[in-house]
């Protein structure tokens, strides 16, 4: 017997549309109805960021609700483009649709696709064609990476695009040699302007090194910086415990309590 799940999810969905339009409806929530494509932009990127931490701590119950709040983003920005007859929800969710079928064709069409990594380089080759097809394709292949994202996203795609077009080293020992290479030049550079270049450069082959392991490098800085956080406040609330302050307390003092700190994180896995 077939689920009734989707048809409730698709109910539910509904009914969000539904709050989302009355809230903007004359007479609405005044705040709701003060808001403008630019003005939610914050806000969606506030709700993806804590849809990535609720992931990192693996706090399925906020997950749960972040979710909900990260596709009421989605709503709100569709019902303010109703509002002026530039689109719908309806369209977005025909788009997706419509994309998801198009870009499986080993699922939903006769292609086959035996690796996840088949499945990647098949979906770019469809991409591509849609946006020839669209007359939108970029003039030179980096050209389809956008400027205004994050540097180490941007680094991510144009490093996998021009890889996907064989640019690109052969092995990961390779990358290791290349990061050795960028180390030492970074130690031999000594005006500022230099120092900048050798370090992106550096920065930019630990991000090529995050692709050949399979690694995506901003999860990776996330966790970390989770980590450098939770061992800080470690190291912060024993000084405090001992009558102590960050500001009165030696470097030495600081790393006996980091050390404690790791102790109890591995002995606690």
């Amino acid at each position: 017997m077939e689920s009734n799940e989707p048809r409730q999810a698709g109910e539910k969905f509904t009914r969000l549309v539904e709050i989302m339009a009355k809230l903007r409806a004359p007479g609405g929530c005044p705040w709701d109805l003060k808001q403008t494509f630019d003005s939610i932009k914050p806000y969606t990127l506030e709700e993806t960021y804590e849809v990535l931490d609720a992931i990192d701590a693996r706090d399925w119950d906020g997950l749960k609700e972040e979710l909900g709040d990260f596709m009421l983003q989605a709503v709100f920005f569709a019902q303010m483009a109703s509002e002026t007859n530039l689109f719908k929800i309806e369209d977005s969710l025909d788009a997706i649709n419509e994309k998801l079928v198009r870009r499986h064709p080993h699922i939903f069409g006769d292609a086959t696709a035996d690796t996840a990594d088949d499945v990647k380089k098949r979906w770019d080759e469809i991409k591509a064609e849609e946006k020839t097809s669209a007359g939108k394709a970029p003039a030179l292949l980096l050209d389809g990476v956008s400027r205004k994202t994050p540097a180490l996203v941007e680094a991510q795609q144009i490093a996998s695009k021009a890889a996907g077009v064989g640019f690109d080293w052969d092995n990961v020992g390779q990358v290791f040699d290349k990061l050795d290479e960028e180390v030492a030049e970074l130690r031999a550079a000594e005006d500022p302007s230099a120092i900048e270049d050798e370090l992106g450069d550096m920065l930019f082959v630990i991000v090529n090194l995050a692709r050949f392991m399979k690694v995506d490098p901003e999860q990776a800085l996330r966790r970390t910086n989770a980590k450098f956080r939770r061992r800080f406040g470690f190291v912060e609330s024993t000084l405090a415990a001992q009558g102590k302050n960050l500001a009165d307390s030696t470097v030495a003092e600081m790393e006996e309590c980091w050390q404690q700190a790791k102790h109890a994180e591995k002995t606690a896995k």
